[in-house]
């Protein structure tokens, strides 16, 4: 059989309609074959649309996984997500052509490999406020910019849940916000009273007019389209630059960074494990425990400085002020020019 037919089978209806995974996973897993199938056709010297399932065999799968450490330099965790795709697909295999049984076995009894976890790089209160303070409200994508950062580290999502936000996601009356996690499972979660006028003022008066298949989007870039989660990578990284230094910003994912440093704010607040594991919306709560094996050195009386500074309100916030009188000014001027 070929293996296209199987590929179209993978994607089209065991991902989809079986298993129902979602839309970034399955892009994650295309992206694996993308680089394995020009990989096997040339290990093998024929076509892409040439390769059969007896062609994945153990030494392809292993050349190509030794391949993405090699040359493209791949950590053992990209490695090994690679592997777990593959392994997926093994696994629909046994289920719909149990006469590959063989061939998927094989697959699925690869070992993953061994890789040091890395260590949890988190931002605390002190940089969080340097990264938001370094924002320039005068610039028309400042405002959005800077709620962006506020919520990254109340809420503690991921960068494709934060993109992937909805203006209906958004209870402000009750003051919480529905975050469309992995697995395609919803979490509910109350936000500060900082965060939630920063949302608030950025729908009245800075969302910009976005093209139609994006409307709904919470966060519009500048080319009127709904943010992408490489979007907010690197408007995490531009402001982090800013502010850190270069050691430092190595140390750091851009925007897990922010969902740690949410998480170790909850541990010093005293928030129990089940909390933070929902807050996270992590599957299970041996990743959550992660966090309490760290070394906290800021203490509690610190923290009391950021629950102040989440629960005020927009009018005590200098910067704020600034843009206010900013555009107050500006609009002064536009009278002037009117009579």
């Amino acid at each position: 059989m070929k293996l296209s037919v199987c590929l179209h089978q993978f994607f089209d209806r065991y991902l989809t309609s079986l298993k129902g995974v979602s839309i970034n996973t399955i892009k994650a897993y295309r992206d694996t074959f993308t680089h394995f199938l020009p990989f096997a056709a040339k290990y093998y010297s024929i076509k892409v649309d040439s390769l059969m399932l007896h062609h994945l065999s153990t030494d392809v799968i292993i050349d190509f996984l030794e391949h993405l450490e090699v040359n493209h330099h791949n950590s053992p965790q990209t490695r090994n997500f690679r592997l777990t795709t593959l392994k997926s697909f093994a696994k629909m295999l046994q289920l719909l052509h149990p006469e590959y049984k063989q061939i998927a076995q094989m697959i699925t009894n690869l070992p993953k490999k061994n890789a040091l976890k890395p260590l949890v790089g988190y931002l605390n209160h002190d940089e969080a406020v340097k990264i938001f303070n370094a924002v320039d409200l005068n610039k028309n994508e400042g405002f959005r910019d800077y709620t962006i950062l506020n919520l990254l580290y109340d809420s503690g999502a991921r960068a494709s849940e934060i993109s992937n936000i909805k203006i209906s996601d958004f209870d402000v009356e009750k003051r919480n916000l529905a975050i469309l996690g992995k697995g395609n499972r919803y979490r509910i979660m109350k936000i500060f009273p900082r965060t939630l006028s920063l949302i608030k003022k950025y729908i009245e008066k800075y969302r910009i007019n976005p093209l139609p298949f994006h409307k709904n989007i919470l966060f519009i870039n500048q080319r009127r389209q709904g943010f992408t989660r490489h979007g907010i990578y690197r408007l995490c990284k531009k402001y982090q630059s800013l502010v850190l230094d270069s050691k430092r910003v190595s140390e750091l994912n851009p925007v897990h960074s922010f969902r740690h440093g949410c998480a170790v704010n909850m541990l010093l607040q005293g928030k129990d494990v089940t909390e933070i594991k929902n807050r996270l919306g992590h599957a299970n709560v041996e990743t959550t425990m992660t966090y309490l094996k760290m070394d906290i050195v800021h203490k509690k009386e610190i923290q009391k400085e950021f629950v102040e500074f989440t629960k005020s309100v927009l009018s005590d916030d200098s910067q704020i002020s600034e843009l206010i009188d900013w555009e107050n000014k500006e609009a002064t001027l536009a009278w002037l020019d009117s009579l």
